[in-house]
């Protein structure tokens, strides 16, 4: 069963609970479908009236923020050794290589790793914890949290509500063809909500600096002296 097939069979209640509790332990650290969730929750929303999308994004939102600012303190209180830990339980997601990753995205862009972060499904789940580790103040850390999880719950909402409003009333119309036109324009739009995020990753990976130890010089064997 799918997972918007198994939400319909759940009242409206459930489903903001569901997405809220989801997309905050993910943000808290937990390796969860977060985005798959909340998807298919606001497509169900424009095709079911009992769900209000402003609760919706509401929810996902209030998730959001509120994982990531416990993600935040048990990183700040766990330090390196929780990084550890996790890679022991989730090694996949916590592997060496992805931590150095998200590490060096914090060095280098600071609090927009937390913003833009939340539009990367690697750094979504390392941005709170991390954050406590590396020791952000905190003040840099809320402002960056709150309105990346509002940018993203809400806007998410809003754009794949508003493509399952759009696709419900072109099929009416065009049959399959304004369906394939309004996934197209969903997909386009949350495509660019995600490239700044992206585009910031591949540039710290492109700029990381060469190893600065260079190669010792040999130099030549002085030729023996006669005596």
């Amino acid at each position: 069963m799918h997972v918007q097939e198994w939400l319909e069979t759940i009242p409206a209640v459930a489903v903001y609970a569901l997405v809220g509790v989801v997309i905050g332990l993910e943000s808290l650290g937990i390796p969860l479908p977060g985005e798959i969730v909340l998807v298919s929750s606001a497509l169900l929303a424009s095709q079911h009236g009992e769900i209000n999308p402003y609760v919706l994004g509401a929810c996902a939102s209030a998730g959001a923020v509120i994982g990531d600012s416990i993600g935040y303190a048990i990183g700040r209180r766990g330090g390196r050794p929780l990084l550890t830990k996790l890679g022991k339980k989730f090694p996949k997601h916590f592997s060496e290589a992805n931590i150095a990753l998200a590490e060096r995205s914090f060095q280098k862009w600071g609090m927009w790793a937390v913003f833009f972060g939340r539009f990367v499904a690697l750094l979504r789940i390392f941005a709170g914890p991390l954050a406590g580790v590396l020791r952000m103040p905190y003040w840099k850390f809320a402002v960056a949290n709150v309105f990346g999880g509002i940018l993203w719950a809400g806007g998410t909402t809003a754009v794949i509500y508003s493509v399952g409003i759009v696709a419900e009333a072109w099929l009416k119309r065009f049959s399959w063809l304004g369906l394939v036109l309004a996934v197209l324009f969903g997909l386009a739009s949350m495509l660019i909500l995600k490239s700044r995020a992206k585009k910031a990753a591949a540039t710290m990976r492109a700029s990381e600096p060469a190893d600065s130890a260079a190669p010792a010089e040999t130099t030549p064997a002085q030729p023996a002296q006669s005596a």
